[in-house]
């Protein structure tokens, strides 16, 4: 196919507001017939808008909104329009943007730019874009979308529904599950940073001959790279979610369903729990474990073992109560200070 027959994304038609609401399991107050064209912000949802509210701090916005109907809680008060009731205002909005995500459009297709190697099997209704690169022997499930420049290596077996967005790259005999989404620039498997200083001098590069293994249901945000292990698996399990620009180092294992923030770094055979969530910034020494449901604040350190369930900050990391206390002790050095040195003065002049 040619580059414009891949088609550009496709707009959801409207929707009546009955259906949204079928869709969402809500309850609905008002228009049942309102034609719904796109979700958007409180302050700018006009009459054929769905919008939310989920933080109480936006109440003065939602009593001024123009939009045709809301997403709310239960117990809070509609402002005059249309409403959906909901348990969790913010997760019913998330539902209803799935409804109003753009499609792919277009047929599926290979673009004639695309280097796709004889030995390499693709799956039905695959959509591949200009100048992506399939190596030998290379594997991919059906449904796959890979935007312009993507590069699977030889050897790489993905499952069904991946879509690669444009320049990510896939290193050789990575393993991926099923529905994984993996966006700009990120590099999945490549070589971990294994270097021995030698006692004479120079330096050795020590070979990474393990692989990469992603479970289902992962999304890799944009310049995210992970390193390929040593020996043995890098793993990161199913329904994990990593943002842009993360980091993780050779031979560490990410749980089911943890949640990585920007700009978090993994030094290598580091363990995340399930269901850890880390925030911006973090970092980790190596050869420890973040326990199960542990969660850990943006700017953190960890340098030892992080129990299942613990809530940490600061650096070094340190139980997140105790850390504010701390910082809170700091502030006050100065007048601390002062007061000390009246003292001594005081006492000197006896």
């Amino acid at each position: 196919m040619d580059s414009a027959s891949q088609g550009l994304l496709i707009k959801p038609e409207a929707m009546k507001l009955a259906d949204i609401a079928g869709s969402l399991n809500a309850t609905l107050e008002g228009k049942a017939d309102l034609e719904i064209d796109s979700i958007q912000p409180l302050e700018e949802a006009t009459a054929r808008d769905l919008s939310f509210l989920s933080n109480p701090r936006y109440l003065e916005k939602l009593e001024s909104t123009r939009a045709g109907a809301v997403i709310l809680g239960r117990d809070v008060p509609g402002p005059g329009c249309s409403v959906l009731r909901v348990d969790d205002a913010y997760f019913g909005f998330a539902m209803a943007l799935e409804l109003f995500k753009p499609g792919p459009g277009g047929t599926p297709g290979t673009d004639p730019t695309a280097s796709v190697h004889p030995e390499a099997l693709i799956g039905a209704d695959a959509r591949i874009g200009a100048h992506v690169s399939v190596g030998c022997g290379a594997q991919i499930g059906a449904r796959a979308i890979l935007h312009p420049g993507a590069c699977i290596y030889p050897g790489a077996v993905i499952g069904d529904d991946f879509v690669a967005h444009a320049n990510a790259v896939v290193r050789e005999n990575t393993r991926i599950g099923d529905r994984v989404t993996v966006l700009s620039g990120a590099i999945l498997g490549s070589e971990g940073f294994g270097n021995i200083p030698l006692p004479g001098g120079g330096v050795h590069k020590m070979p990474q001959i393990g692989r990469l293994e992603i479970g289902d249901d992962v999304d890799i945000g944009a310049n995210t790279t992970i390193d390929r292990a040593t020996i043995g698996v890098t793993r990161i399990r199913s329904g994990a979610k990593l943002d842009n620009l993360v980091m993780i180092a050779h031979g560490c294992q990410i749980g089911a369903e943890a949640l990585l923030a920007s700009q978090t770094g993994l030094a290598g055979s580091t363990t995340v729990g399930d269901r850890v969530q880390m925030g911006g910034q973090t970092g980790a020494a190596g050869h420890l474990v973040v326990g199960n449901d542990a969660r850990v604040a943006g700017r953190t350190g960890i340098v030892n073992d992080v129990p299942p369930g613990a809530t940490v900050s600061g650096f070094p990391h340190r139980e997140a109560g105790r850390w504010r206390r701390e910082e809170a002790a700091l502030r006050r050095l100065p007048d601390l200070l002062k007061r000390v040195l009246r003292l001594e003065r005081a006492g000197a002049d006896r």
